[in-house]
């Protein structure tokens, strides 16, 4: 066996080792290091912190453009490695191959979507009501900014925090999840290649206690994006409120899809399996719970049950793979538990629901794609987000009994209807209380260009991606001149 790579901390355009380690852990093989990887501590927070404050002025005064041409060349970088990037996310996330790719295109696609608005940052010009004054305003960058990142989208939630920072002139800290973050490492390798200057760039791994404390509490840090839990958001929510520093943060889901009766039903089902089991479930727009119409309910669910079934599950580098591992023993056992917790409040387990640990599934975290029947808007498996491939199916009388039960929940990230009716969908497009809403299509699944966030307790400040991805990363300088 060959000797496991070490995978240093990335800090003022040096790659810091320490001897503090972790191990990145394939989840579908749990005799297969990834890789070690260097744990900082606050003390490599804080030169970071300083790095990227030091770099800050040069960068900021780039032009755009200048900037953009930098992000162009770690696209290319990236799609020059997509092979051996896909099969690393693969290994450290258990996601499949085919969906490690997509992922990493994606990526590539973010890097190159925002190196473009480097050549067209846009400001606002009007008209003065007095005479000989002319009146703009330009957006300017905040400074340093940290960016602590959740494990489900090791490659493409880092892409799509830092392109736009980095072309709208901030400097960074990157923190990806412990759990998997080679991916997240081999971005900041990208950006080492492509000559973006020191200090511009800092990639910090560790415990999200240490390092991601420690982010938001460094002195520089002007604004902290975040994509994880609610209970962690809320803490660097108050944390960041008390430095007034801004805040950005994306966090749960409990997702509705909703099928009328006059829905195409088998394209109903492969939308709601697609949402709700691919990735294993650990999507924040995955579909947990679908609410159907009664006049289908029962063809329904035997069609999704069926489907589910269906599916085969294995290590995603294996050909033919549709459903990965648990990206640990912790989100194992809450699916587990959560199974058993629908079965004490009435629900009815239709299949799955159980632990894999024989044969091929004897060294990994799997799980069984899970149906359950019977589930109503009390039980804890309707309000709480599990993470994992569980699906709750629920019964409505009509129309009107959909939205009312999808709109109980204190989530509001996603949501998909599947209906022939075009009244209906614009009634469901108004009063869906969602900030991505799908029609005819899975609930999960969102393109770059538009922005993405929810409402409620799904997410908190600005959205992300597309060209309002700018707002949380800059400010605004406003000239009234006379002349």
């Amino acid at each position: 066996m060959s000797e496991l790579k070490t995978y240093p901390n990335y800090i003022d355009g040096e790659w810091v080792t320490s001897d503090r380690t972790f191990e990145n852990i394939n989840p579908a093989d749990t005799s297969d290091c990834v890789g070690i990887f260097c744990k900082a501590n606050q003390a490599d927070v804080n030169v970071a912190a300083q790095a990227a404050q030091d770099a800050f002025p040069a960068w900021a005064a780039m032009a755009g453009p200048a900037r953009g041409a930098y992000l162009y060349k770690v696209a290319d970088f990236l799609e020059r490695n997509l092979d051996s990037l896909a099969s690393d996310m693969t290994r450290e996330e258990g996601k499949t191959l085919p969906e490690a790719k997509g992922e990493t295109m994606r990526s590539i696609n973010i890097f190159r979507y925002f190196a473009g608005e480097g050549s067209r940052i846009p400001g606002i010009q009007v008209p003065s009501e007095r005479d000989r004054v002319f009146m703009y305003a330009v957006r300017r960058p905040l400074g340093v900014v940290a960016q602590i990142n959740p494990w489900n989208f090791p490659s493409a939630i880092p892409a799509w925090k830092l392109a736009p920072a980095l072309v709208a002139g901030n400097t960074a800290l990157v923190k990806p999840a412990t759990a998997a973050p080679l991916s997240a490492w081999r971005i900041a390798e990208a950006c080492h290649e492509a000559g973006i200057p020191k200090g511009v760039v800092n990639l910090i791994c560790g415990s999200g206690g240490e390092v991601g404390d420690a982010m938001v509490h460094a002195e520089p840090v002007k604004a902290l994006s975040f994509t994880g839990s609610v209970p962690i958001g809320q803490i660097l929510h108050g944390q960041a409120s008390a430095r007034r520093i801004r805040i950005q943060l994306e966090m749960g889901g409990k997702n509705p899809t909703i099928v009328l009766a006059d829905a195409d039903i088998d394209k109903a089902v492969a939308n709601t399996i697609n949402a709700a089991m691919f990735s294993t479930g650990q999507k924040c727009t995955a579909t947990s719970r679908v609410i159907v119409e009664d006049a289908i309910h029962d063809d329904f669910l035997a069609r999704t049950v069926e489907a589910a079934r269906a599916l085969r599950i294995g290590n995603g580098l294996e050909p033919g793979v549709e459903i990965g591992p648990a990206i640990d023993q912790d989100q194992l056992d809450t699916n587990d538990r959560y199974c058993r917790i629908a079965e004490s409040e009435g629900a009815v387990l239709e299949c799955g629901g159980q632990v894999l640990s024989h044969g091929d599934f004897a060294n990994g975290f799997f799980f069984e794609p899970t149906v359950f029947s019977g589930v109503t808007e009390r039980m804890r498996i309707a309000q709480e987000e599990v993470f994992g491939p569980v699906l709750g199916v629920m019964r409505a009388a009509n129309f009107e009994d959909c939205m009312r039960i999808a709109n109980k929940s204190e989530f509001g990230l996603s949501a998909s209807i599947q209906t022939r009716d075009v009244s209906r969908i614009f009634e469901y497009v108004n009063r869906i209380e969602a900030g991505l809403i799908t029609v005819n299509l899975p609930s999960a699944g969102v393109e770059y260009q538009l922005p993405f966030g929810g409402s409620k307790e799904s997410s908190f400040g600005p959205k992300e991606q597309g060209p309002v991805a700018l707002d949380f990363y800059t400010d605004y300088k406003t000239v009234y001149l006379g002349y």
